[in-house]
């Protein structure tokens, strides 16, 4: 019983934490020019933070629906492989499998994985805290940003990239991470001039090719 708890209570800490970080997607989300109900929509269906803020990143610069669809596929698609080291250590059936893909994502993956005794607690006690604590904090942000006026007033014009800084920095203190998001940067500098918003971002992820060919 001990350790059920102690994965319970890691579980509402992790979903606290992101529940705090869903609170600045919905203020992003309304500054990119999504309704209260469009940004929360998102949070309720998309369910994965990187993409998310990709979407709404392209759509805020200017991008087409495109290719911010695009771009949220292109960060969400690691869930996939997520899916298939959970899909042996889980072994969900029936509707719990497809409930259990909603909510395959970083956080979930981590305790699953992290915890040998109670795995499927771990997932279903992290999915729930993330889950009911990210849609609540998108729909706090979004209300709040919703009434202060014009966002560029109060600089939240600046949280997307902002965001994405903060998504960022971790991969930065690893060299193979540093190595790709310069030559990412480059590859985007590159392509800004010559296409539409929101396709840079694309032209980006081309900076990890050289390394999966290697691999």
């Amino acid at each position: 019983m001990a350790g059920q708890r102690d994965v319970v209570r890691d579980a509402v800490g992790i979903g606290i934490a992101v529940g705090a970080y869903g609170i600045s997607f919905g203020a992003v989300a309304t500054t990119a020019g999504l309704s209260v109900l469009q940004a929360c929509a998102t949070s309720l269906l998309l369910f994965t933070g990187a993409s998310q803020f990709a979407l709404v990143g392209v759509l805020g610069a200017g991008g087409s629906a495109l290719a911010g669809v695009l771009s949220a596929l292109l960060l969400g698609s690691r869930n996939t492989l997520y899916a298939v080291r959970l899909a042996d250590l889980l072994r969900f059936r029936g509707p719990r499998r497809v409930l259990a893909a909603q909510l395959t994502i970083d956080e979930t993956t981590a305790m699953a994985t992290a915890t040998t005794e109670h795995p499927a607690l771990a997932f279903w006690a992290t999915g729930a805290a993330v889950y009911g604590l990210w849609n609540l904090g998108t729909l706090l942000g979004a209300v709040g940003a919703t009434q202060l006026g014009d966002p560029a007033t109060f600089g939240l014009d600046a949280a997307v990239p902002a965001a994405f800084l903060a998504l960022l920095a971790p991969r930065l203190r690893e060299r193979t991470g540093l190595l790709i998001a310069v030559a990412g940067g480059l590859l985007a500098l590159a392509a800004v001039p010559l296409t539409r918003p929101g396709v840079p971002v694309l032209v980006a992820a081309l900076a990890v090719v050289p390394l999966l060919v290697r691999r």
